[in-house]
């Protein structure tokens, strides 16, 4: 499985990078049968998240570590080098940009775009 981390360098600039989950198979619930699992990380809080249809986030950097998992709808990101990448149900996006420029976002689309946001410790 993969997601998307949006980093930012020491220079303040903003990237994509992708990278993959690991799982191995544990027996994680008995009596049912093993499964298969990541690892487990930290985190300290979480929401929901409706971004309307025709929110536009103009330059900003992320006001925390965080992950978002993308329940619906769809939303388009770019970083400081002009890449842009779309996101839609299913996708899982980490956001690390805490500091510089940030990224831009905006839904795409006349859908709603809903999202459960995971804080991890700073």
């Amino acid at each position: 499985m993969e997601y998307t981390r949006v980093y930012s360098d020491s220079d303040g600039m903003s990237y994509f990078e992708d990278r993959d989950i690991e799982f191995a198979e544990v027996d994680f619930s008995p009596p049912a049968p093993p499964l298969f699992l990541s690892s487990f990380r930290q985190a300290s809080q979480f929401a929901f998240c409706r971004f309307p249809a025709g929110w536009f986030g103009d330059w900003h950097p992320t006001p925390h570590h965080q992950f978002f998992f993308f329940l619906s709808g769809e939303i388009e990101v770019g970083v400081s080098d002009g890449e842009m990448r779309r996101f839609g149900a299913g996708s899982i996006v980490q956001l690390e940009d805490t500091g510089g420029k940030g990224h831009v976002s905006r839904v795409i689309g006349d859908e709603d775009v809903l999202a459960a946001v995971v804080q991890l410790p700073d």
